[in-house]
């Protein structure tokens, strides 16, 4: 059962170590858990003297002391598994909030340059599910084979003390029963644990998506096959979820059988202890409650091993996204930022594939404060990775973006967003209000700069028409609001922001003409207030007030107008 550093388990070991500020809760649960077990086989066996100490109808005195320690047994083993249960699910709860607070800082780096191979649904499902599927590791799999060891280890001691022979008939069948039982249990469930997390991921995805493009999927009268691909991904992990409950039954049958196996054997040797004298017969009730209450110290350990292998599993793909490289990571020794000066491209050239073409093959460009330039081109032709090459969500492979003459990669991220800002063509709104989004951009800024600022790009009438105004919930991802609302706040937060240089990928996307040429218009007044302004567009409405409209082909920018 223990964890091995090498193999399978290394990233789950990996898991268990990363948490390691919190072992003194595990310590804590142990000995609780320990002490719980331990009273509740104190309490069978001293009832089991009791009775038949009782049977002989003794002065009522004499059974005080035994029925003082019943009594105080049975409210202990309460209050140590109350103890216990507060104190395994308090270190189960922070280790969760440890990993996900780890995973969450590790994704911040690499989600701007995406996750390949990995789908938004897939990243919840590791974020949720498998962070979740973690806690067993602490509540079934360490901990009870902790206490285990610890009140097994003990009871053996207190048997040997009555019996030497009953204490080991006694080992032998905790043996059996916490070591092979576990064994055959862990096979039996090893395929189905794997498989799980893939399965309840594959799930994720499948109702992700459906209530995603729930609308679209109307439109298009594909109820019924998205449904069914939803109960097919359903009924595959209902049916490795029914491998792993088999698993649990067939633990229970062979730690029941084992159970009454070890309580016979312990019988056959202490019935002739008791009539050769080596066993006082009042006593020989204690022995065979003892054995019964001795295997609680064990019963946990068939789904302790059952456990491992979803938490390795688990443990895998979390470590998947752990381990790989941020696209971009901060110098050591960060340079200071400018407070002045241009953004320039410089013989940029980048591809995602080493074997791949060329997505830009040598882009010079400069934007300086107070120019407004647009950017055009064909869909799929590098114009929203050049934007993400100069905010630095990635590196160019050769050449290099400067920000008053340094380059980028010689500069903090963090300060340099301040400075460049990217209005991503996601548009992508908070759960909340309008009022909360938009202050992402600056959140000390007043009413009336949320004011002005919607109604400089179009939602001043919108606004005014609202009961609740800018208090108005957007819903998650924006559901509650329109595609081009969604848009125009997204545009709003933009020009908020106090960055020097702003990039606006498609912000029009969804508005008719007019409307994208207003709005492309306010864009570039901003040049007019001394900011550099850049403006992705596929559409050519209002370009005619930019200083410059380049066009991006084959990798390269051509001046168009």
């Amino acid at each position: 059962m223990s964890l091995s550093r090498r193999g399978s388990h290394a990233p789950l070991w990996r898991m268990a170590r990363a948490t390691r500020s919190r072992w003194r809760l595990l310590a804590l649960s142990v000995l609780l858990g320990a002490g719980a077990v331990l009273a509740g086989v104190g309490l069978l066996a001293v009832s089991g003297y009791l009775i038949s100490r009782a049977a002989q109808r003794p002065e009522i005195l004499s059974l005080g002391v035994a029925i003082a320690a019943v009594r105080s047994l049975a409210i202990a083993r309460a209050a140590l598994r109350y103890g216990e249960r507060l104190a395994s699910h308090d270190l189960a709860f922070r280790t969760l909030a440890d990993l996900r607070r780890r995973l969450f800082a590790r994704l911040v780096p690499l989600v701007p340059g995406g996750l390949p191979g990995v789908g938004r649904a897939d990243v919840l499902s590791r974020f949720v599910g498998d962070v979740d599927r973690l806690q067993d590791l602490y509540l079934r799999a360490l901990g009870p084979v902790a206490v285990g060891l610890l009140s097994a280890a003990a009871t053996l001691l207190i048997a040997f003390a009555l019996l030497p022979a009953a204490a080991a008939a006694l080992a032998v069948g905790l043996l059996v029963a916490g070591l092979v039982t576990p064994l055959l249990t862990r096979a039996a469930a090893r395929a189905a644990g794997r498989r799980q997390a893939a399965a309840r991921a594959a799930l994720t995805a499948a109702i992700v998506e459906v209530t995603g493009g729930a609308a679209e999927i109307a439109l298009a009268g594909r109820e019924r096959d998205w449904i069914e691909r939803a109960d097919r991904a359903s009924a595959r992990l209902a049916r490795i979820q029914r491998r792993d409950a088999l698993s649990g039954g067939l633990a229970t049958g062979l730690a029941t059988a084992a159970t009454g196996l070890t309580a016979v054997g312990v019988a056959l040797v202490a019935v002739p202890a008791v009539r050769g004298g080596a066993l006082a017969g009042v006593l020989l009730a204690a022995v065979l409650l003892l054995t019964l209450g001795a295997f609680e110290t064990v019963r946990p350990l068939p789904s302790a091993g059952a456990s491992i292998d979803a938490c390795g599993a688990a443990a895998r793909r979390i470590e998947d996204i752990l381990d790989r490289p941020a696209p971009v990571v901060d110098p050591e020794q960060p340079a200071r930022p400018p407070s002045a000066g241009d953004l320039e491209a410089r013989g940029l050239r980048f591809r995602y594939d080493d074997a791949g073409p060329w997505l830009l093959a040598g882009v010079d460009m400069r934007l300086a404060p107070g120019k407004a330039i647009a950017l055009a081109g064909p869909s799929g032709c590098g114009k929203s990775t050049l934007a993400e090459l100069l905010v630095r969500f990635r590196d160019p492979v050769a050449g290099a973006v400067l920000l008053g003459g340094i380059d980028l990669r010689d500069l903090p991220q963090e300060e340099l967003r301040d400075a460049v800002l990217l209005g991503s063509q996601d548009a992508y709104l908070f759960d909340g209000t309008i009022r909360e989004n938009l202050a992402l951009a600056k959140p000390d800024a007043s009413q009336a700069e949320l004011e002005r600022a919607a109604r400089r790009v179009g939602l001043g009438p919108w606004l005014a028409a609202l009961p609740d105004g800018l208090d108005t919930a957007v819903g998650e991802q924006g559901a509650q609001v329109s595609g081009g609302q969604r848009r125009r706040i997204a545009a709003a937060r933009l020009l908020l922001s106090p960055a020097r240089f702003l990039i606006a990928d498609e912000p029009a996307a969804h508005l008719d003409p007019p409307a994208a040429a207003a709005l492309h218009a306010e864009l570039a007044r901003e040049a007019r207030a001394g900011r550099g302004v850049l403006l992705i567009a596929h559409e050519p409405y209002g370009l005619e007030r930019f200083d410059e409209v380049l066009e991006l082909r084959e990798g390269r920018l051509k001046a168009r107008g």
